[in-house]
């Protein structure tokens, strides 16, 4: 059936389009018997609003955009889900692009939403960010932006993020309490905060509790592949050039499981061995053997507070008040499983 207009409407009851458009609308001087019957009879002839007239008059989209460095990540899987959750709530349709790990794809694609009119942008940062003024200059556009887990600290923006450097900190501080005294630590690429802020937690839990911070034992992971073939590839490494470790601090579950099944393949046994506690709590974490110590860091959640804090923006820039940034940040906690003694 073709969807019907408000001047079908109008005709099928012998009233005018305005008092079909106001029923519609709710407005009180129009009687609840009209209202009632209007909104019936919108139904039987399918009509549908029209969503671009629509944006027209109140000047919104009713669209944001969302750029991840990944899309086939549990951990963002998870964002995503949180996102999506509360802008269907709020009558948003959320368009969903990767980056790929890559600055200037990421710089195109923040052009793209702007081109296509967005209402607000949620972004987390790709590893090859080094320069931000793409991102200053969206919010000197007057476009809503809020970052969540890799984010910029000199971007003057809200964000949703963890303690990134305490849940490290957390981490390394459990395999240090279950006995271990030589720590390695696979870390994520130098650039996104996040990497460098478990790295800074990982090194103040070996110096806080007396033992010797050697930058031998830290394996940089490579910039756009925190993978299971990385962690095997540095778990090799690590047997290689430290037989004496017998303990990891690994920046993301893959490359921990990546670490673990190269172990398993040398017959060299976790936790009795070496212990190693990952990070992100992802569902293969409880799957792999033997199942993965970690962070759980809270993906959905963090989806849902980025999601509303943008919209609490929208709101705030559609009535023309001053946005003030905010920093809200969500708690982390130790799983604790088979991997740590």
């Amino acid at each position: 059936m073709k969807p019907a207009t408000l001047k079908d409407i109008a005709e099928t009851l012998n009233i005018s389009i305005t008092t079909v458009s106001k029923a519609l609308k709710d407005y009180p001087d129009v009687s609840k018997k009209t209202r009632k019957l209007v909104r019936e009879t919108a139904v039987t002839l399918n009509y549908k609003p029209n969503a671009f007239a629509v944006n027209l008059r109140t000047k919104e989209s009713k669209t944001i955009g969302l750029i991840i460095p990944e899309i086939v990540h549990h951990f963002f899987s998870s964002v995503i889900k949180g996102i999506i959750s509360q802008a269907e709530k709020k009558g948003y349709l959320v368009i969903i692009l990767q980056s790929n790990e890559s600055y200037e794809l990421e710089k195109k694609q923040l052009d793209l939403l702007l081109n296509k009119r967005v209402d607000g942008i949620l972004i987390s940062l790709a590893n090859g960010t080094s320069d931000f003024k793409h991102l200053n200059d969206i919010i000197e556009n007057g476009t809503p932006l809020v970052m969540f887990d890799k984010i910029a600290k000199l971007v003057n923006c809200s964000k949703v993020v963890i303690d990134d450097r305490k849940a490290a900190y957390i981490a390394t501080q459990h395999l240090i309490d279950t006995g271990c005294k030589r720590v390695a630590h696979f870390r994520g690429p130098l650039l996104p905060q996040n990497s460098i802020d478990r790295f800074l937690g990982y090194k103040k839990a070996l110096l806080d509790n007396g033992l010797e911070y050697d930058p031998s034992l830290v394996y940089t992971c490579a910039c756009d592949d925190m993978s299971f073939n990385e962690g095997k590839v540095n778990a090799a490494k690590l047997l290689a050039e430290h037989k004496d470790v017998d303990g990891i601090f690994i920046n993301t579950d893959m490359v921990a499981i990546g670490a673990i099944t190269e172990f398993n393949k040398r017959g060299v046994k976790v936790p009795d061995d070496i212990s190693i506690v990952g990070f992100s709590n992802w569902f293969m974490s409880s799957a792999i053997t033997p199942s993965l110590t970690t962070i759980d860091q809270p993906g959905f959640k963090m989806g849902k507070m980025a999601f509303k804090q943008l919209y609490k923006e929208l709101k705030a820039n559609k009535n023309n008040k001053v946005i003030h940034p905010k920093i809200i940040e969500l708690e982390t906690s130790l799983v604790k499983r088979n991997s740590t003694k």
